[in-house]
């Protein structure tokens, strides 16, 4: 019963995905490969169920299958994190292993009905080499497209690090969901090789896409998870003090010098100080750096290298600070410690307790209880 669930489930919401208005490449791949699940689910069902003997000519027609699944995944986190990737051709060598897959399978399809159930019945016998050759293709596809789609989220991390100062719309933990599930059913496909736990693994995933799907704003209705529309990507920012001097490194051609550099951070601290920019919850390294009448390299350049952050943690730092200023102010007494916090710029109660705590090692409330505790006590 799991496995007809998993395939009408599967069904179902890549015809939701494939009918919505104003449908994106990423929306075309997902349905696409819902659609595949659906195949490779129901296929194991039939064998399962023996319902594939009755047409013989069917059989083997999911040999392919498997080996679409790493494909999609990554092309659908490329789609959703790079999708000017796809105006070049270069997506489509990712066809290559399951284009060799039914070449390596096609004198197996045209043998007769009778002839298949026989192979089938000895468990591939004459086909040894084939079955080798295709299950060593299988653990290479699998550990390679993990690691690639791990790439490409991290290098999304990392973007959106150095260019927003929010994360909550564009953090993409839905497609995170879809790339830690597809790395378990990976390693029971590897290490375990146990069919029932696969499949049953996969109709669950698929339950869950339906259940995470629906939560996460865009994918089943007319609007996308894309990123926004901004300037393309500069140098990634530093997170850590040995990734700060590889970004030195890749500054050193820069045509921004150290005076310049100085002037410059000079200026970005008058501008949060006198304006408060940081207060504008979706502020973007492009906005800042057109404020400043600069190019965005070169403000990334200024943060990563003058302040040693990203942007990210720059923007929130003084949102940070801002809040700590304006906690204590007379006037704010009346008002709840997240109202405030939005009037500082954030977005989102979680987003703000995360940071603070990060910054200052206590939660807000926490934070203004042992200072008005300490106060009290002077």
């Amino acid at each position: 019963m799991i496995y007809l669930v998993g395939t009408f489930i599967a069904v179902f919401l890549a015809v939701i995905i494939l009918t919505k208005k104003g449908r994106t490449t990423a929306d075309l791949i997902l349905g696409i490969w819902m659609i595949v699940v659906s195949m490779h689910v129901f296929s194991y069902y039939s064998y399962l169920t023996q319902l594939i003997y009755r047409y013989p000519t069917f059989l083997g027609i999911n040999f392919p299958l498997p080996f679409l699944h790493g494909p999609l995944l990554y092309l659908y986190t490329l789609a959703l994190t790079r999708p000017q990737q796809f105006r070049s051709k270069k997506w489509l060598l990712h066809g290559a292993i399951p284009s060799f897959i039914i070449a390596l399978y096609s004198p197996f399809w045209m043998l007769l009905g009778t002839q298949k159930i026989e192979v089938f019945k000895r468990e591939g016998a004459g086909y040894e080499f084939t079955l080798l050759v295709s299950n060593a293709l299988l653990t290479i596809s699998g550990v390679f497209y993990v690691v690639a789609t791990n790439y490409l989220l991290q290098k999304h991390r990392k973007r959106i690090l150095n260019q927003f100062s929010y994360q909550e719309k564009i953090n993409l933990n839905w497609l995170r969901f879809l790339f830690y599930a597809m790395g378990l059913i990976w390693f029971f496909i590897i290490f375990l090789k146990n069919d029932p736990l696969i499949f049953s693994a996969s109709s669950v995933f698929v339950v869950l896409i339906g259940y995470y799907g629906i939560k996460q704003v865009g994918i089943f209705t007319n609007t996308s998870p894309t990123l926004p529309n901004i300037a393309p990507p500069f140098q990634l920012a530093a997170e850590e003090p040995e990734e700060i001097e590889v970004h030195r490194k890749k500054y050193a051609k820069s045509g921004l010098n150290e005076d310049r550099a100085q002037d410059l951070h000079q200026r970005l601290e008058e501008l949060m100080h006198d304006e408060k920019l940081f207060t504008e919850p979706e502020l973007t390294l492009t906005d800042l750096a057109n404020r400043l009448e600069i190019h965005p390299n070169y403000l990334s350049q200024v943060i990563n290298e003058v302040a040693g952050v990203n942007f990210y943690d720059y923007i929130n730092h003084h949102r940070v600070e801002e809040f700590k200023r304006q906690i204590f102010l007379p006037h704010n007494q009346r008002f709840t410690l997240l109202a405030i916090a939005y009037d500082c710029g954030f977005n989102s109660k979680s987003a703000f307790n995360r940071y603070f705590k990060k910054m200052t090692g206590f939660s807000p409330s926490d934070y203004v209880k042992q200072h008005r505790a300490v106060g009290a006590s002077l």
